[in-house]
């Protein structure tokens, strides 16, 4: 894949800005990006080098190359499941049980092993940006972002509150009210570095939560993230006496249901960074999670 450019024609309104507001107010540019420019070059006017400060005219072309980067793991035969794929972004349909990026304790046999082959593959070289996070045993929408503008307007997107980002999970107990929201702050436990759990000194968050079908002592649910705190989700139900499905941190071994947590990222939708279109992408359930529903609708109907 060639170097990523962006290509901006000054209009009659432009005129008097210098290049460097240009690319905040007509690319979106973010101000960490334009000082990286700014080093290593790559904005030009009609095909030479400018300054961030000097200013075009109406009809000139201002033209952006992305700094060339790229990661460094170890390419390996992983499953990449592709769900949209543009110059911009990869989604995929993450597998449970595989880390997304390496580790301490997982060096290798990571999604981010799988994309180094997966960019040897399909001629790409891009450095790899995972924009959002999913747990090691949590399926679902993944997104990678392929150049730094889309990693930083996502994140502007997320603060504003323009990112959707909604999950399954079968639950443990029945929950009685059709909707609700869990609004309660999440901290690392005291001398604990993995669970998190419900504190008042915590971060803010919110999970929004809507049930789908109800079984003999579960729940199937959908939820909406309105915040992103590891572990949210996995938190917050079991704080409510509903922790997800094996999920055995913060609720208890199942029996035998299923060998990991239930909980699959259904969707991510939000404006696409450089054409600002809305864009939603789905991933389904997997066949882990689809069993445990058709096992619980058996025992519901004493099959």
């Amino acid at each position: 894949m060639s170097e990523r450019t962006f290509v901006y024609t000054i209009k009659e309104g432009d005129e008097g800005l210098k290049v460097k507001e240009l690319l905040r107010r007509r690319l979106g540019f973010s101000s960490r990006l334009m000082r990286k420019l700014k080093v290593q070059g790559g904005v030009e006017l009609n095909g030479c080098f400018v300054r961030l400060y000097e200013k075009g005219r109406p009809g000139d072309l201002l033209t952006v190359t992305m700094p060339e980067e790229r990661s460094q793991f170890e390419p390996e035969n992983i499953r990449i499941n592709v769900l949209y794929e543009d110059d911009d972004l990869l989604f995929i349909n993450k597998q449970p049980g595989m880390v997304v990026h390496p580790t301490k304790g997982h060096v290798d046999h990571t999604i981010a092993n799988g994309l180094m082959q997966y960019m040897l593959d399909t001629d790409q070289s891009f450095k790899i940006r995972f924009i959002n996070r999913l747990d090691m045993d949590t399926s679902g929408v993944l997104l990678i972002g392929k150049n730094s503008h889309c990693q930083d307007d996502f994140a502007k997107q997320a603060a504003e509150n323009r990112v959707e980002k909604k999950y399954t999970a079968v639950v443990r107990g029945v929950m009685e009210e059709e909707e609700g929201t869990v609004d309660l702050p999440i901290a690392l436990e005291q001398e604990d570095h993995v669970r998190r759990a419900v504190r008042q000194d915590g971060y803010p968050s919110v999970t929004h939560y809507r049930v789908l079908e109800r079984y003999l002592g579960y729940t199937l649910v959908e939820l909406l993230l309105e915040t992103g705190r590891t572990h949210q989700i996995r938190v917050h139900m079991a704080h409510i006496g509903h922790p997800v499905v094996g999920d055995i941190l913060y609720g208890k071994q199942e029996d035998l249901l299923i060998d990991r947590q239930a909980l699959h990222a259904k969707s991510l939708s939000l404006l696409h960074p450089v054409t600002r279109s809305p864009l939603t992408v789905e991933a389904p359930l997997p066949e882990d999670m689809i069993c445990l529903i058709e096992k619980l609708r058996a025992r519901r109907s004493g099959k």
